[in-house]
């Protein structure tokens, strides 16, 4: 089986994008759900020219509470400075750990980047795809597959899923790719991003 090329399926999806656009179309909705704003500063870049985005920030696996406080106002603050094609919106799911503890009961001492990760992108990712759902967007798509330690191919086959489930389009990525990560980093040092050095849940800190 051929590996899919998730960047050129992208492509194809944004050139027919691009079309419309050129024929005055309105820009489609994309609902983005983003894991930190350094992570989703270059995929805010990258397709605020062609959606308006709303970021989604549901991460019920943060831990301890202070850093998703932190987390939440960088993203706050990055959509405030960054400027943009598009409008870009802001919402915050709910806070609740314990979902995330539920979802992952079990599964506590499984490797980072194991089964244990993967409950954790079904969970949020469902919770994308209800939201785009009942949004009326266009698309959902995360920012989580600009990570070099996140897999692609999980991911999007993940989102896929809770695309078809609740019935709106998932836009697979990986946003890695075109250096796309490095320039994350250069946008980070250009908005002094605060960088975690940790995942975010209490299993990646201790692993």
């Amino acid at each position: 089986m051929n590996k899919r090329n998730y960047q050129k399926e992208l492509d194809r999806v944004l050139d027919t994008i691009s079309g419309s656009l050129a024929s005055g179309g309105a820009p489609p909705k994309l609902l983005l759900h983003a894991c930190c704003a350094p992570c989703s500063s270059y995929v805010l870049e990258y397709l605020s020219a062609y959606f308006e985005i709303t970021v989604f920030f549901y991460n019920p696996n943060i831990y301890p509470p202070q850093e998703y406080e932190k987390r939440v106002a960088e993203e706050r603050r990055l959509i405030g400075e960054m400027p943009s094609r598009n409008p870009v919106h802001f919402q915050e799911g709910t806070y609740d750990p314990e979902r995330f503890f539920e979802a992952v009961k079990g599964l506590e001492n499984e490797p980072e980047g194991g089964a244990r990760c993967r409950r954790c992108f079904e969970l949020r990712l469902a919770e994308a795809a209800r939201q785009a759902k009942a949004g009326g967007y266009d698309y959902f798509t995360t920012s989580l597959t600009i990570s070099p330690l996140k897999n692609a191919d999980v991911l999007n086959e993940i989102g896929e899923a809770a695309g078809r489930e609740y019935g709106v389009a998932y836009l697979n990525s990986d946003f890695k790719k075109r250096d796309g990560y490095k320039r994350s980093i250069r946008l980070s040092e250009e908005y002094g991003l605060y960088r975690q050095n940790y995942c975010g849940c209490v299993f990646s800190v201790r692993g």
